[in-house]
């Protein structure tokens, strides 16, 4: 298994980087989240190996969290390498934490390719797993005050996870009205 990567970044594309280790090119696919991080010609990235019958494919992420979820997620039946990169491309690690761990599937199914079916699926699934994991405890944080203020921002035109990060940098004693939450979010985006 391939742990890790350390190398130069000759490439970026929209879902995957190109690493050179040692004069090979490796394409590792990544999260979003885990593109919009890498910094400078030298990266590391925690990887995971998927083998199957016609193909080898590295995925790679910004921290062993990340990681973590992307294995457990991807040990649900029907959920592939493909559609784990794709909530993490949408949701953080505790955002999806916490819609799995307050049965939130609708916060799922905002994630392209993911039904109702599928999201009830993975929140029934992953919720024991999740509980189980020592390095990941669980915050059931979200609200339906910051659920209204995350659909607006996204109505508004911004991404799942830029809303995600307005309302997580909201102090503590905000407003529990969702006009004024959402003013002070948006004052994070100026």
């Amino acid at each position: 298994m391939i742990a890790s990567v350390q190398g130069k970044l000759a490439s970026e594309a929209n879902d995957h980087v190109i690493v050179v280790v040692g004069g090979i090119g490796l394409k590792v696919y990544a999260p979003h989240s885990t593109l919009e991080r890498l910094e400078g010609d030298e990266i590391f990235l925690h990887t995971y190996l998927v083998v199957r019958e016609d193909i080898l494919a590295l995925y790679g992420f910004s921290t062993i969290a990340e990681r973590d979820l992307f294995v457990t997620l991807i040990s649900v039946s029907g959920i592939g390498p493909r559609l784990g990169l794709a909530i993490l491309s949408h949701l953080s690690v505790d955002n999806l934490r916490n819609a799995v761990a307050s049965e939130r599937s609708e916060i799922l199914q905002r994630v392209p390719g993911i039904g109702k079916k599928t999201a009830q699926k993975i929140v029934l699934d992953l919720k024991d797993k999740l509980m189980g994991m020592d390095s990941m405890p669980i915050d059931i944080v979200q609200d339906d005050i910051n659920s209204d203020v995350m659909d607006t921002l996204v109505a508004l035109g911004y991404s799942i996870v830029e809303a995600q990060t307005a309302i997580q940098a909201l102090p503590k004693d905000a407003p529990r009205n969702i006009e004024d939450r959402v003013r002070l979010a948006l004052q994070f985006f100026a």
